[in-house]
């Protein structure tokens, strides 16, 4: 409870600062006061509120009416904030060469001129009153905003709709081959599907699952491993929308491992649910594959934010890892690539990964970096390979732009 409570205020927190930004440039300072003005603030409240309701709704609810444009809305917000950020210095320094100008083109100071009030033959004085100049520099100000805020707002909605398009879309197949130095010569060429993040929910349902389960059976791979964040709500709410994982195909198993979004939607159902449509979930454990006259080592452990106990219970790469024959090969499901900095210690050949979304909305992958050793591909930590997948689905917006949607076929090499 604490925590919602703090989720809920921290964003909150977040997004009104964002709006109080997103007024001053895109509403304060391209109008006067006036109606137009009261009308624009009276927006960017309801579209400030917009944003938390959104999220509060969906995490309790599961589903809600305002998922589609509260999560549009908080991509279109990214993207303005974004664009206004990186326009700011260019601004600053119009606005110093208008002001400049100004100076310039201004009169130089006189009397004022006097204008002549009262009747003819009236014994009063005539008073004087100054004509002021007209105020070029508020004027231009206005204008240089006024297109500013047309540029954002076009640049904002063209990349969100751009991204949009690319998140709906079918996932890219990528290939990729990756040489294992302990793999026998037998097992050369042994095949992966790999697949992460598919986040069944509010915005995606069973026809996301069976195109990704047809993009996969395609593939005739060896095994098939599902990278955890398969669900972002109950068995309750999404277990007919999951049902077309049993008809995934492969020669020696589908495995699948847990991801921090299986933590929020219930992990021990889903766990049951899973393994009931006949993929082995691999809960800190390893499975022995023999193939092709070799043998590999294909691993599982939970995901690194888990706690508690039993089908909940946190990471244990011990339990996993130790006391194997080391002469093997061994490849790890971890959802998060930061799992390699522990799974390293136990001599992981290969750690395949999702969770980053490949950052899902540049140049949100910048920050990305900030907390996984690796984003998108392949990669390397404390001599351990990892291959990070882009995922299927998408988190929060329905938006992906710089990151496809992604499944991989993994192809094992032999030196």
């Amino acid at each position: 409870m604490l925590a919602t409570v703090a989720f809920v205020a921290t964003l909150t927190l977040i997004t009104g600062l964002i709006h109080f930004y997103l007024w001053k440039r895109l509403v304060k300072d391209t109008t006067r006061p006036g109606r137009w003005r009261r009308a624009g603030s009276l927006v960017a409240l309801v579209l400030a509120l917009l944003v938390p309701i959104t999220m509060i709704t969906t995490r309790l609810l599961g589903t809600s009416w305002l998922a589609w444009p509260g999560y549009l809305w908080l991509a279109v917000m990214f993207y303005l904030l974004v664009v206004l950020l990186v326009l700011e210095v260019p601004m600053a320094a119009a606005k110093l060469v208008l002001r400049r100008r100004t100076a310039v083109d201004a009169p130089p100071a006189a009397a004022p001129t006097p204008v002549l009030v009262g009747a003819a033959g009236s014994a009063d004085p005539p008073a004087t009153v100054t004509v002021d100049q007209p105020d070029h520099d508020k004027a231009r100000r206005l204008l240089l905003a006024r297109g500013a805020a047309i540029f954002v707002g076009l640049t904002a909605t063209g990349i969100t709709g751009y991204g949009v398009r690319t998140a709906m879309g079918p996932p890219q197949l990528d290939r990729v081959q990756i040489p294992l130095g302990k793999l026998p010569r037998s097992m050369d060429g042994l095949r992966i599907a790999t697949v992460a993040d598919i986040h069944l929910g509010p915005l995606r349902g069973r026809e996301h699952t069976e195109r990704i389960v047809a993009m996969i059976n395609r593939l005739d791979a060896d095994l098939v491993a599902v990278v955890g964040d398969l669900v972002d709500g109950s068995v309750a709410e999404l277990g007919e929308a999951a049902a077309p994982l049993r008809d995934l195909r492969s020669r020696y198993g589908s495995f699948f491992v847990t991801g921090n979004h299986e933590y929020y939607s219930g992990v021990e159902e889903w766990v049951r649910e899973v393994d009931r449509l006949g993929l082995r979930v691999l809960q800190n454990e390893r499975q022995e594959i023999r193939a092709r006259g070799g043998v590999l080592d294909l691993a599982g452990v939970n995901d690194v934010t888990a706690a508690g106990t039993g089908l909940a219970a946190p990471a244990d790469y011990a339990a996993a890892l130790a006391d194997r024959d080391t002469s093997r090969p061994v490849v790890l499901l971890a959802h998060q690539p930061v799992a390699a900095r522990e799974a390293a210690k136990f001599g992981v050949d290969l750690q395949l990964s999702g969770h980053t979304h490949g950052g899902q909305m540049a140049p949100f992958n910048l920050a990305v970096r900030l907390q996984q050793p690796v984003v998108s591909g392949l990669g390397e930590v404390d001599g351990t390979k990892v291959y990070v997948t882009n995922g299927a689905g998408f988190w929060g917006p329905p938006v992906r732009v710089g990151a496809p949607p992604q499944v991989t076929l993994v192809e094992l090499r032999a030196p």
